[in-house]
């Protein structure tokens, strides 16, 4: 069952020995997988915290229903029992015309003080505010309240949020084609030492065919020097994440006083990254080694 440990020493000490002896075109591929790892990496670091900051933004989202003046409290009840039924609706609350103005002024600081003129005589409407489970329901759910009797304004800053949908959207399509092309970048380059190493080693390939060897025992060394580049390539971009991250993480996140601007925290997020540079790499790596056997070995 399975390979001998013999046979695994065997494959792992060609494919070391493949590394040295390709020399600078091993550099040249450690070199292309290392700036990509450290492209990739900054790249999903900035990716997935504009994703947390966009997520947390869009959770913020809520549509604001101002009530008709003239509306009594029945009506009222009718309006909030149509709203309901909408679904996709995560919440519903009142907000009264006093609440509201306590809000308004405290939203303004100091010129907040102008408004407490009209406490006495609150010009206000109550409101309902409604949040989407899914924020994305947000247009659908304000056009549905649109329709119902009793509402005098709906409320939910369509041009802001269509375009924070908007940035979201293209940033992930962006960040996601310039990773992949600096990765098939790094599979070029490793396929390309690879081939190398087949090309100056092919008499001793076609003499191992002659005496029996099978295709599994002569393309397992490539696969372990392809795996072993990768892993060579991670090693500086993991290193620059983890210190720079928690360089970040310690000297700015205590300094951000947005709510929703704030940092994924050092763990597990750096440690994940890494590990994720980490598969990366050694799949670049194996990847560029399956490309180059299958054409010159014609496995």
């Amino acid at each position: 069952m399975g390979m001998k440990s013999r046979t695994i020493l065997r494959h792992f000490r060609e494919g070391s020995k493949n590394i040295w002896r390709n020399g600078w075109m091993t550099v040249a591929s450690v070199g292309a997988v290392t700036t990509t790892l450290l492209l990739v990496g900054v790249f999903l670091a900035l990716m997935l915290n504009l994703n947390q900051v966009v997520s947390n933004v869009e959770k913020d989202v809520e549509i604001k229903v101002l009530i008709d003046l003239t509306a009594t409290e029945e009506n009222i009840d009718e309006l909030k029992m149509n709203i309901s039924r909408i679904t996709g609706i995560d919440s519903l609350q009142f907000s009264s015309k006093d609440e509201e103005l306590d809000s308004l002024i405290a939203s303004m600081g100091d010129q907040g003080e102008v408004w407490e003129l009209f406490e006495q005589d609150n010009p206000l409407n109550h409101a309902f505010v409604i949040k989407a489970e899914d924020p994305l329901e947000t247009f659908r759910i304000a056009d549905k309240v649109k329709t119902f009797e009793w509402v005098s304004e709906v409320n939910y800053g369509k041009d802001v949020v269509e375009k924070l949908f908007s940035v979201n959207k293209y940033s992930r399509y962006i960040g996601i084609g310039l990773i992949t092309s600096l990765m098939a970048t790094a599979i070029f380059l490793i396929s390309n030492t690879i081939k190398i190493t087949i090309i100056a080693r092919k008499k001793e390939i076609s003499i191992m065919r002659l005496v029996g060897a099978t295709n599994g025992f002569i393309r397992w060394p490539f696969f372990v020097e392809g795996l072993l580049l990768g892993l060579l390539g991670s090693i500086v971009p993991v290193t620059i994440i983890l210190v720079g991250y928690h360089y970040l993480d310690s000297n700015l996140s205590h300094k951000i006083t947005v709510p929703f601007l704030e940092m994924l925290p050092f763990n597990p997020f750096a440690w994940q990254l890494s590990l994720l540079l980490v598969g990366i790499g050694a799949t670049l790596g194996v990847w560029g080694s399956v490309m180059s056997i299958r054409k010159f070995l014609k496995v």
